[in-house]
């Protein structure tokens, strides 16, 4: 299952189809309760996008299904309605994979703004790139160098989430991360897989101050 779609605004979304097969719900129940939804006209624009998509029949071909995509707060508002301790854990489970997803985005924004050679070649790298592999090719090099990734780095450091790390290292510390980056751009080029970019860049790491 997807756990949740990203639209080119970089809001973050999960769908209909999804919340119903994760509260074990048919879908035109889903879709009935987020139609008699009491909220305004304009949080309903806001958090509830009405689309649909293609699903494949048992006959082999193909339906058209109405669904409607979500932010985090129209899931939390449709959310309030189910109770009980499995509806509990189900909606833990849901906005836990929205933080993830989140954090993936802002970590992707902060990587394209402040290193476009390096994101370009994680973009030139994947057939159809998404914004985790950026995430994951910069926290790999964090990891090397300062032993956590980025989230982790701001969580010890006190620092607001969504900021750029980058201020908050020493000389060191830079040095080796824009090192490790030229070296993995290389080696997205050459089409090394990340096993090996990941090998290849420890070995090369050198020891950075804390």
């Amino acid at each position: 299952m997807n756990n949740s779609n990203t639209a080119n605004s970089f809001k973050v979304f999960t769908n209909s189809l999804q919340v119903a097969q994760e509260f074990d719900k048919l879908h035109k129940i889903i879709m009935r309760d987020i139609r008699e939804l009491d909220c305004s006209d304009d949080f309903r624009k806001h958090n509830f996008v009405p689309t649909s998509q293609n699903v494949d029949m048992p006959n082999g071909g193909t339906r058209k299904e109405n669904m409607f995509l979500m932010t985090r707060d129209g899931f939390m508002f449709l959310a309030m309605g189910y109770r009980g301790k499995k509806a509990a854990a189900i909606k833990e489970a849901i906005i836990k994979r929205f933080n993830d997803m989140e954090h993936f985005i802002r970590d992707y924004i902060l990587a394209k703004d402040e290193f476009p050679i390096f994101t370009q070649a994680i973009a030139d790298a994947y057939e159809n790139p998404q914004p985790y592999h950026y995430s994951n090719e910069m926290n790999m090099i964090y990891r090397i160098v300062l032993g956590m990734d980025a989230k982790q780095f701001r969580d010890a450091h006190g620092i607001e989430h969504g900021k750029s790390i980058l201020p908050f290292l020493s000389e060191a510390q830079y040095r080796a991360v824009r090192k490790l980056q030229a070296e993995d751009i290389r080696m997205l080029y050459r089409g090394n897989d990340y096993q090996e970019r990941k090998f290849n860049l420890a070995a090369k790491a050198l020891p950075a101050k804390l």
